[in-house]
């Protein structure tokens, strides 16, 4: 259509939206401008993306006809795409776009009838669903009126499917995931096949506390942002779980794209991020996390723009010990030659595996203690000690960027990983006989920080650092 033409770095999606936005007209009852119509989109040299832009660009034409008084939208911030009929759909990143509203100080914002509970969680905003165009002009000329839209609070159900005392034994996996939990640490399970390293890993959502508010706003940020909210999404409560198959590629995994949407590990943001049979990714793909574990954000760079997404997830990964799978298995017989296993144990990177704050081999269990009826620990009574630690944690960092004993910076790890002689002394003879990194010492240092705020313990004790030594893969013994 030459007599209508959008500029402003319009992709395939906005430049389609001239069809739409015309057709909608039509069938709203409206007819389209004779002359020439040019939209510009700015600023110019930010790239415009997706169809949210249908619905203001369809109001901007009956504003310029003088169909609906410009006051009318004076202060308010419209998104929405139209079908042909015009009826309105539901966009991405109303959520985001309601944030942005409220920082600049607009009173309103219309949005699909679809989106409206997203946008509702943002109370300064008065919010408006509207189903079809004809609709939303009625409103806005005072002919019919949209009811506000009031934000439902959806009642969080935990889920009980999985449940620690569901799961026989594997009582120094439970306690490794429980330390994790607690302080954010990243874990590794390893194992023979068959030994409960998935299962262990899909309870252990079950020992961790619900989202804060705050939390719960980057969260559903990003989901909104990502299109994985359904219609009637309010806040997200749960953390979230996010479990990618090893056929992933770099780009689902970290996020990316021509234009950049988030990854994976950007959708576990404040939740879990769940590798299972990780030597199976390739490692350049693993190797995208090395960044993002350390500095909880992740940046995409193009040739138009820069982005960064949060990526603060805590990492649970799992892995057999050889191709076959029995190496560590005492009552099988490993069929791998030295170079399979050689090979095996290079697709995962040392400095990749120095992220792992905690290691735990999980074996095979006993027939007595396979066929015993004892229940365990239910997940509920972790998930007490858990909420305690991070109390403490709260109150620790209450004037601090850091949120978990995991995130802890160096120059508050003297102050606040404060050693006794006696686990200083034993952290010494760590480092001599295990050959431990600075950044392996610091690790230490921050499990036994956590255990120590189980413990409801001010100082670390030296039992609090030889546990947290334990779980690093090696014996450390004391001579």
């Amino acid at each position: 259509m030459r007599n209508f033409t959008i500029v402003g770095l319009p992709d395939t999606s906005v430049k389609e939206s001239r069809d739409r936005i015309r057709a909608a007209l039509k069938n709203t009852g409206f007819p389209f401008p004779r002359g020439r119509v040019t939209i510009n989109l700015a600023p110019a040299d930010l790239r415009k993306q997706g169809p949210l832009y249908d619905l203001p660009i369809a109001l901007s034409i009956l504003v310029s006809r003088g169909e609906i008084p410009a006051q009318a939208l004076e202060h308010a911030v419209v998104l929405g795409e139209l079908a042909l009929d015009g009826s309105i759909r539901s966009v991405r990143g109303v959520l985001t776009t309601a944030l942005m509203a409220r920082r600049i100080q607009k009173q309103s914002i219309f949005v699909p009838k679809e989106n409206e509970q997203e946008a509702a969680v943002i109370k300064e905003l008065e919010v408006f669903g509207a189903s079809t165009l004809r609709e939303l002009i009625d409103h806005l000329l005072h002919r019919t009126q949209i009811a506000k839209t009031i934000y439902l609070r959806r009642e969080c159900i935990q889920q009980n499917e999985h449940c620690f005392s569901y799961i026989k034994g594997q009582d120094l996996a439970k306690r490794g995931l429980e330390i994790a939990a607690a302080g954010g640490h990243n874990i590794l399970l390893s194992g023979p096949p068959g030994t409960g390293k998935t299962l262990l890993a899909k309870s252990f959502p079950s020992i961790l506390p619900p989202l804060t508010e705050e939390e719960s706003m980057e969260v559903t940020s990003i989901a909104s942002i990502a299109g994985e909210l359904t219609s009637s999404s309010g806040l997200i409560e749960e953390r979230p779980f996010r479990s990618p198959h090893h056929s992933a590629s770099a780009v689902s995994l970290v996020g990316g794209g021509t234009w950049p949407t988030p990854g994976e590990i950007s959708l576990a943001h404040r939740g879990v991020l769940f590798l299972d049979e990780l030597p199976e990714f390739p490692r350049h793909v693993l190797e995208h996390l090395r960044g993002p574990l350390e500095d909880g954000v992740v940046t995409i760079s193009r040739a138009q723009a820069t982005v960064k997404f949060p990526a603060r997830f805590l990492l649970i990964a799992a892995m057999n010990p050889c191709p076959c799978g029995y190496a560590s298995d005492p009552k099988r017989r490993c069929v791998c030659t030295t170079m399979q296993l050689q090979n095996y144990q290079k697709r995962v990177s040392g400095p990749l595996l120095d992220r792992f704050d905690l290691r735990i081999e999980v074996s095979n269990l006993s027939q007595e203690l396979l066929l015993s009826e004892v229940r365990s620990e239910t997940s509920s009574s972790i998930l007490t000690r858990v909420i305690a630690a991070r109390k403490k944690q709260a109150d620790r960092f209450f004037d601090s960027a850091c949120h978990l004993n995991a995130e802890i910076s160096p120059a508050l790890l003297e102050h606040v990983c404060f050693l006794t002689p006696d686990a200083k002394t034993l952290l010494a003879l760590a480092i001599e006989s295990q050959s431990l990194s600075p950044r392996a010492a610091s690790r230490v240092r921050k499990v036994a920080r956590t255990i120590a705020d189980l413990a409801n313990s001010q100082t670390i004790e030296e039992h609090h650092l030889a546990e947290a030594l334990q779980f690093r893969g090696q014996k450390m013994q004391r001579e």
